[in-house]
């Protein structure tokens, strides 16, 4: 004989809240290009922060972060997947200008669904999420979010936000009103906000350029600081919230930008070495792990990855791991003081804005690299470069081998004087992508 056991409205909730208990919610932070070292907690002579530095300080920061690709679409596709751009399919934002590109379009945002996304591990758990901000990957069901603002491809203006690019520009109601529906649901929850921030158009708002009018710097960089100032507030209003409704301490807050951004001292618009580029400008990103209920505030010093921050959600929500393998590390137990990671060695790619063939990753490769302990090594590839041409190598340049202990502008070439470290550097990195063994995705 079968027994069914009805529960009252009440006792339904209560049983939910039980199971849900313990399980944190996730906010995601991602910054829209912006500099690594733009930040009042690293000392900048101008910038003002202090909502990321209170973040930084009330939870674990890692000066030496880095993104594996820096462009805004693949370095978010990795965050979504937790896979490399090579074995993604994201390796630029667009594809290149030809007869299919809209069918391209398409069949680029249908490569997501190869994978097994953080938002659908997630809702295996229980949770419920939301998409705010940039996404470029279609509808942002498609990336397996239960809420959302991004409608998407093909819809007006989908092409990598749409609706969702309001969120901060225009407050945090769409945010605020989903973190209240998930508390009175008793459901843990995911967030996903990547604002449009302090990305260009660099149109603060006039209270805040106005702190900046006293500096004699140019004109572009105050437009640039007080984006960042506003990019702040944004997040200081959320976390604010957070603590409004009593949820703060068993939120994991994970903070990262998708790429570096150093401003041009003429008009507004980047700088060599900086977004698009394999140069520090462009993928170093601190990234701060805050976790109240859990991680004791500390800095560590080595090296940390994006594409780590897939599996340590994973880990701190109790999610399946994938079925596709992850390359990145759960970075709890590191948090916690029980792994070392100071001879750990990270790896990344530059491609191309523009995809030269969405089949063949490696036909708008620009270069590989790889960073152990001090030393980082770049390596050219010949791919066809369709966009902004700002990270082009030079044939003639070879291997770049950089000291980032006494050379972090990475202006001394240390390939010819140092042939051990470049032979160890680039066996590393020709393991970890081996490009004879890449396989076209059609």
């Amino acid at each position: 004989m079968i027994v069914f056991a009805v529960l009252s409205a009440s006792g339904f909730a209560q049983s939910l809240q039980k199971a849900n208990r313990g399980k944190p919610n996730v906010l995601l932070l991602i910054s829209d290009d912006q500099a690594w070292n733009d930040y009042s907690m690293f000392g900048h002579k101008h910038v003002k922060t202090p909502h990321i530095d209170k973040l930084a300080q009330s939870g674990v920061l890692f000066r030496r972060g880095y993104v594996p690709t820096a462009l805004c679409r693949p370095s978010l596709m990795s965050l979504a997947t937790g896979q490399y751009a090579h074995v993604n399919g994201i390796t630029g934002n667009d594809p290149q200008p030809r007869g299919r590109r809209q069918q391209d379009k398409a069949e680029l945002i249908s490569y997501i669904q190869k994978f097994d996304t953080l938002p659908s591990l997630l809702k295996e758990q229980g949770y419920v999420s939301h998409q705010s901000g940039k996404w470029w990957e279609g509808n942002f069901k498609n990336g397996g979010f239960t809420h959302g603002m991004t409608q998407g491809f093909p819809n007006p203006g989908g092409r990598h936000g749409d609706k969702g690019l309001d969120i901060g520009r225009k407050g945090l109601e769409p945010c605020t009103d989903f973190i209240d529906m998930a508390v009175k649901d008793s459901k843990p929850f995911f967030m996903w906000y990547a604002p449009f921030l302090p990305h260009t158009p660099h149109n603060p708002p006039e209270r805040l350029l106005k702190k900046y009018a006293k500096y004699d710097i140019p004109l572009s960089h105050k437009k640039y600081y007080a984006m960042i100032e506003w990019f702040d507030e944004t997040c200081g209003e959320l976390i604010g919230y957070l603590e409004e409704k009593g949820i703060r301490d068993n939120t994991l807050i994970v903070y990262i930008g998708d790429n570096g951004w150093i401003s041009r001292d003429d008009r507004t618009g980047f700088a060599l070495r900086s977004k698009l580029s394999a140069y520090e400008g462009g993928i170093r990103q601190p990234t701060i792990y805050s976790w109240p209920a859990k991680i004791k505030p500390a800095e560590h010093t080595g090296l940390v990855s994006s594409i780590d921050i897939v599996p340590t959600i994973l880990a701190a929500t109790g999610a399946r791991q994938p079925k596709k393998s992850l390359p990145g590390m759960n970075m709890l137990p590191v948090i916690a003081g029980k792994k070392d990671i100071k001879d750990r060695a990270i790896f990344g790619e530059n491609f191309s804005h523009n995809i030269a063939d969405i089949h063949k990753p490696e036909a708008s490769l620009l270069r590989r690299w790889v960073i152990q302990g001090k030393y980082k090594l770049m390596i050219s590839y010949d791919g066809v470069d369709k966009g902004y041409g700002r990270d082009k190598p030079d044939a003639k340049s070879g291997p770049m081998l950089f000291d980032l202990s006494n050379d972090p502008h990475e202006k001394n070439n240390l390939y010819n004087t140092l042939p051990d470290v470049y032979k160890s550097l680039r066996t590393k990195i020709d393991n970890w992508y081996p490009l004879n063994k890449t396989k076209a995705y059609k």
